[in-house]
This record gives C-alpha cells, structure tokens and sequence, in this order.
C-alpha cells in the first residue's frame, strides 16, 4: 500500500439550544475512532514498508470551538491532532502524513446548509487538492489555500469577538 486517503465523517444537524449525548458519541465514533482505526492499521503497514503516504481529510471547523455544532469540531481537532503525531512518529520510518483541511465542499453531507457560494468548491476540485497535497509529502494544507489565511485570522481572533460571530 502507497498512499491511504482517510475520508470520511457525518455531521448531522444540531439545533442551538440541543445537548445530545448520544448524537455527539455517534459523531466521535465515526470520525475521530473511525479515523483512528483506519490510520493505527495503515500507519502499522507503511512503517513495515518504510513507504508510503497517510491522507486525513479534516476540516476548517477542527480549528476553532464554534457553537454551531460543538461535536463535529471536536472530533476533527482531535483528528487534526491525531496526525500530527502519526506525522511525527511516522517520518522517522520514511512515511508521510498529509492532514487536509477543506473549507466548505458541495457533498450530500452539506446539502442541507446555507453555504456561500464563492466560497464552496465541488468534491472533484477538493479530490484534486487532496491528491496535490499527497504528493507533497508532509504537510497540513488547508483546501483550498484562502483558507489558511481565513483560518489564522479566525485562531488569532481573541475569545470575547470570536463568541460574537454567528459562527
């Protein structure tokens, strides 16, 4: 195995005022232990081989608590985290891992969502991005680029104007 792309997650609706611990265990479960399933028997493979290359498809929303739903940003910081260290424990053994951080992309998932249209490419451009990226070699890109500049400015952004936004 050459390249494993780690793609997957759900994110149902949350309303503003819903705490539900058995949707947020469900949201855990499928895209942070579902990950590390995943990537604990790829990272297993390639350190073997001494090759190979380790894709995470994250998301902008693991870079900030937003209120909008608290579970889904959690479980892709926690991804986001998770492979950083396997980025780390990996490139000692020649293995690369590329975390993805898309901004907004048109799938089933965000049907529902009243999203900016400037701001959402299609799966096929993010695929594109996500494979550019891997061949790369290690690295944590946000999909597309813009994003990075958006998102530093969001992590700077002090708490008491961050609780502000609609976000």
């Amino acid at each position: 195995m050459d390249l494993l792309v780690f793609a997957a997650g759900i994110m149902p609706a949350v309303g503003p005022n819903e705490y539900d611990a058995p949707k947020d265990r469900e949201i855990l479960e499928v895209n942070l232990l579902g990950a590390v399933s995943w990537l604990d028997e790829a990272a297993l493979r390639m350190e073997a081989a001494r090759r190979g290359t380790i894709v995470g498809v994250s998301s902008v929303a693991g870079d900030r608590g937003r209120r909008g739903m608290p579970a889904y940003g959690t479980s892709k910081a926690a991804l986001n985290c998770f492979l950083e260290s396997l980025r780390n424990r990996l490139s000692q053994h020649g293995v690369n891992v590329v975390t993805v951080r898309p901004g907004y992309v048109a799938t089933p998932m965000t049907a529902g969502l009243q999203l900016p249209a400037k701001a959402t490419i299609s799966a096929d451009r993010c695929a594109e991005l996500i494979l550019s990226a891997a061949r790369r070699g290690p690295c944590d890109v946000y999909a597309p680029w813009p994003w990075a500049w958006v998102m530093r400015i969001i992590r700077w952004m002090p708490s008491f104007v961050f609780r502000k936004l609609s976000v």
